[in-house]
C-alpha cells in the first residue's frame, strides 16, 4: 500500500493516478481518516498522561501517602473514570485504524510517469520486436488441433475428470513441459537466482499483502473451504511471502529467487476465442522470478528481469514483441509492467498473445507484508519487490506448437529444447 502521509501530502496526484488506472478508491476519505486517527491518537495520549499524573498523585510526596481520605477518594474516582475513558478511546482508535487500513488498501500503487495511460491491452505501447513471424505455404492450425492430432494434449478428458479449462498433457507433451522448465531454470541459475519449489497454498493474509483479492465475485482465486488459505495463482505470492515480517540485511540485497509452482486461477469471466485451449486455463505450471532490492536499484533490476525473459524466448526462436503496459492494465501493486507477447499463428489468423510479464511493485507489497532492510543511517526502510515470468508453460507450448508446425502436421522443437526433451520432432501417432 502507499504510505498514509504520502497520500495526504500528494492527494491530487494520488486521485489522478486512481482515475488513470480506472480503479475505485477514495483517497480523500483516506486523508480524512488519517486526520481522524491523528486526533484520536493525540486524545488517547492526553488521557494516558492524566492517568500517569493521577498515579503519581496517589503516591504523595516522597513516595509516601500524605493525602487525607477525601483527596484519596477523589483521586480513586478520577482514576476509575480515566480508565474507562482510555478503554473507550483505545477502542475508537482501533476502529479508526482498521477503517483507515481497509480504505488505504484500495488505493493502487503510483504508476511510472512513462507508463502509457489507457484502459486495456490495446492501449499498451509496443517498444520492441524480436524474431521473424513465420510464413507458411499451408493453412496453419491452432494449438488445440495440433495438440489433439499429435496426441500430446487431451482437453476432453480434462473436462470429464476436472471440468472445463483443465487438460491432460501426455506423451511428448510431458517432456515438453519438463524441458521448458529445466531450460529456463538453467538460464536463471547462471544469472544468480536461488531455485525454489514453492507451496501451492498460501494464507489469505499473504495474498492480500501481495495485492490479490482472495474473496468476492471478481476474485480470480480459489479459496479453501473452512481454511484461511487459498490455492496460489502464481509463485509471486509464495516467494513474496517468504520474507514477510523480516528485516533483511542490506549487504545481501538484491535477493534473486526462482520459484516453480502450479498456478490455479478461476479465470472468472474469461471467455471467447482468445481464451480457448491452453491460453486461459484453471491450472498450469510456471517458473517465476522474484527479487527484493534497495529502492534505488529497482528500475535497473526491472530492466534486468525483462531482458532475461527476452533471452529465454530468443533462445527458443519464438517471435515476440515487448509492450509497456498501460495504466488500466497494470494491476494495483505494479508501478510499471512490461509484457512479452509471442506471435501465435493460430490465434485469430495470427496475433500476438501474452506469454510473460514483469512488474516493479516498488515498496507497495513490502509495506503490506512488513519487509524492510536496515539502512546505513540505522533506520529500517521498506525494500522494493519485483516479479517476472520466466516460463508460463501452457502459453509457451502454444507458441511452440503454432510457430514450429510443419505441413505434414508434425511440430519440430526449438533447437535449445532438444537436449532437454530427447527428441527434435513431435509426429502424429
Amino acid at each position: 500500500m502507499l504510505d498514509y502521509k504520502f497520500i495526504v501530502e500528494n492527494l491530487t496526484a494520488v486521485m489522478a493516478n486512481i482515475t488513470d488506472r480506472f480503479m475505485k478508491a477514495d483517497a480523500e476519505k483516506v486523508a480524512r481518516l488519517y486526520s481522524r486517527r491523528t486526533e484520536l491518537t493525540t486524545h488517547l495520549q492526553s488521557l494516558q498522561q492524566k492517568r500517569n499524573a493521577n498515579a503519581e498523585a496517589m503516591k504523595g510526596k516522597g513516595g509516601k501517602p500524605q493525602l487525607d481520605l477525601n483527596e484519596r477518594n477523589a483521586l480513586i474516582e478520577e482514576g476509575k473514570k480515566l480508565k474507562e475513558e482510555i478503554a473507550a478511546a483505545e477502542s475508537e482508535l482501533a476502529a479508526a485504524e482498521k477503517e483507515l487500513d481497509a480504505e488505504a488498501r484500495k488505493i493502487p500503487n503510483m504508476a511510472h510517469p512513462a507508463a502509457p495511460v489507457g484502459r486495456e491491452d490495446k492501449d499498451n505501447l509496443e517498444v520492441k520486436r524480436s524474431g521473424t513471424v513465420p510464413q507458411f505455404n499451408f493453412e496453419p492450425a491452432d494449438h488445440v488441433k495440433l495438440g489433439q492430432e499429435l496426441d500430446i494434449i487431451d482437453f476432453d478428458a480434462g473436462t470429464k475428470v476436472s471440468g472445463t479449462k483443465f487438460y491432460y498433457l501426455k506423451n511428448e507433451g510431458v517432456y515438453l513441459e519438463l524441458g521448458l522448465v529445466r531450460y529456463a531454470l538453467d538460464i536463471l541459475q547462471k544469472k544468480g537466482f536461488t531455485p525454489f519449489i514453492t507451496p501451492d497454498i498460501a494464507r489469505e493474509e499473504i495474498l492480500e499483502g501481495i495485492g490479490f483479492n482472495p474473496r468476492g465475485a471478481e476474485s480470480n482465486v480459489y479459496t479453501l473451504e473452512g481454511e484461511d488459505a487459498c490455492l496460489v495463482g502464481t509463485a509471486e505470492i509464495t516467494l513474496g511471502g517468504y520474507y514477510s515480517n523480516t528485516i533483511l540485511a542490506k549487504e545481501k540485497l538484491p535477493l534473486r529467487m526462482a520459484g516453480l509452482s502450479h498456478c490455479f486461477r478461476r479465470e472468472a469471466g474469461a471467455a471467447g476465442q482468445f481464451s480457448k485451449g491452453l491460453y486461459r486455463v484453471h491450472q498450469f505450471t510456471k517458473l517465476e522470478m522474484f527479487a527484493y532490492c534497495l529502492p534505488e536499484d529497482s528500475e535497473r533490476l526491472h530492466d534486468e528481469l525483462r531482458l532475461i525473459e527476452e533471452e529465454i524466448f530468443e533462445g527458443l526462436n519464438i517471435p515476440f514483441r515487448v509492450v509497456d503496459t498501460c495504466t488500466g492494465d497494470l494491476g494495483a501493486p505494479a508501478y510499471r509492467k512490461w509484457d512479452l507477447e509471442a506471435w501465435m499463428p493460430g490465434r485469430n489468423n495470427g496475433e500476438w498473445g501474452e506469454v510473460t510479464s514483469t512488474s516493479n511493485c516498488t515498496d507497495y507489497q513490502a509495506r503490506r507484508l512488513n519487509i524492510r532492510f536496515k539502512d546505513d543511517d540505522g533506520k529500517n526502510k521498506f525494500v522494493h519487490m519485483l516479479n517476472g515470468t520466466a516460463i508460463a508453460v501452457s502459453r509457451a507450448i502454444i507458441a511452440i506448437l503454432e510457430n514450429f508446425q510443419q505441413e505434414d502436421g508434425s511440430v519440430r522443437l526449438p533447437r535449445a529444447l532438444v537436449p532437454y526433451c530427447g527428441f527434435d520432432v513431435i509426429r502424429r501417432k
